[in-house]
């Protein structure tokens, strides 16, 4: 279950509603903060593709984001420093970066990305065979278990 931000009961407890978020979705946010706020020059070094929500990876770190984005904005004083750096400085080159999700796409064109492809394991690569127990080697140290003499 995911809660949208300001949905949730007042962070302080006193009864007072929660903030309500900026923007009521991802493309809001996206379309209305995120693309007019953090301009890059697109082609070489970034990549971005219009049709940004066929693209899962996408949609994932950007709703991750926007969802920071409403709870830092919250935060007095380096809220939103906070959110730059620890946020959006770590996901800005991945989400545009020449790899990264728009890596086959241009402004004008979308190019679905290849997706990998798996084999399944060989019948029985998963199981797990518990080891028999064995005594605890001796430590060479007086007084350890193995060194124990019998009674």
């Amino acid at each position: 279950m995911t809660i949208q931000p300001g949905t949730g009961p007042s962070p302080n407890g006193d009864g007072t509603p929660a903030p309500q978020p900026v923007y009521h979705s991802v493309e809001e946010w996206v379309t209305r903060h995120f693309l007019p706020m953090f301009r890059r020059p697109l082609g070489g070094e970034y990549r971005w593709c219009a049709q940004w929500w066929r693209h899962a990876e996408a949609i994932t770190r950007l709703t991750a984001l926007w969802h920071t984005w409403e709870a830092l904005r919250l935060q007095p004083g380096t809220g939103m420093a906070t959110w730059l750096r620890d946020h959006l400085d770590h996901h800005l080159p991945v989400l545009l970066g020449r790899t990264g999700p728009f890596s086959m796409c241009s402004e004008d064109e979308h190019i679905d990305p290849r997706q990998a492809t798996t084999e399944p394991p060989p019948p029985g690569w998963w199981n797990i065979t518990p080891r028999p127990a064995t005594p605890p080697a001796s430590t060479g140290l007086p007084g350890s278990a193995a060194d124990a003499e019998p009674s």
